[in-house]
C-alpha cells in the first residue's frame, strides 16, 4: 500500500551512490550541528551490517529526497540508522514514510522491536521519534555512556502495507 502518494520508496544497497550522497549530506549537517565530526557513538554503519537501506524519491520527478536504514542488533531487534531528508523536503511526510517503510521491512524480517537514538544536537530527531510512537528507553549499546544521547524503542506491529520496491 502506498502511504505517500508523491513518493516512491526503493530498497537499495548501502553502496548505492544516491544513498551515499544523502548520507554524506546528513553527516555534514550533523558535523555543523555538533561543531565537530566526532559525533558517532560506536562503529558507523557499513554495507556488512546494514540489513535494509531505503531511498525515497519524488514520484513526479524521480528526485531523491531522503533515506534511512536498519541495522540488526540481534535476531529480533533492529536499530534505525541514517534517516535523513533533504532540507527543502522536510515537513512533507518524507521521513515518516521512510520510517513506516523501515518498520514494515523489520516486521517482514521477524523483527519485534525497533530502536533509535537521537543526540543532543538533534531535538528535531527526538520529536520525530516521539511523534512516531517511539518511547524513551535506557541508552543501549554504544550510547550507554554517551551524554546527550536519547534512546527510543517501538514494538513492531503488523504494518499498513508500505511500498518499497527493489532496485
Amino acid at each position: 500500500m502506498q502511504t505517500h502518494p508523491k513518493l516512491t520508496i526503493r530498497r537499495t544497497s548501502w553502496s548505492n551512490p544516491v544513498g551515499r550522497d544523502l548520507r554524506t549530506a546528513q553527516q555534514a549537517e550533523l558535523d555543523a550541528r555538533y561543531g565537530h565530526s566526532e559525533h558517532e557513538a560506536g562503529e558507523p554503519p557499513t554495507a556488512a551490517d546494514m540489513a535494509v537501506f531505503l531511498i525515497a524519491y519524488e514520484r513526479a520527478t524521480g528526485q531523491p529526497l531522503g533515506c534511512g536504514g536498519l541495522r540488526w542488533l540481534d535476531r529480533t531487534t533492529a536499530e534505525v540508522k541514517r534517516v535523513y531528508v533533504l532540507p527543502y523536503a522536510r515537513g512533507s511526510g518524507v521521513a515518516s514514510s521512510i520510517l513506516l517503510a523501515l518498520e514494515a521491512e523489520a516486521h517482514d524480517a521477524g523483527i519485534t522491536l525497533v530502536m533509535a537514538e537521537a543526540g543532543s544536537a538533534q531535538p528535531d530527531g527526538r520529536m520525530f521519534y516521539e511523534a512516531a510512537g517511539y518511547r524513551l528507553v535506557p541508552n543501549f549499546g554504544p550510547y550507554q555512556e554517551v551524554d546527550g544521547s536519547v534512546c527510543y524503542a517501538k514494538p513492531v506491529m503488523a504494518p499498513v502495507r508500505v511500498h518499497a520496491v527493489a532496485s
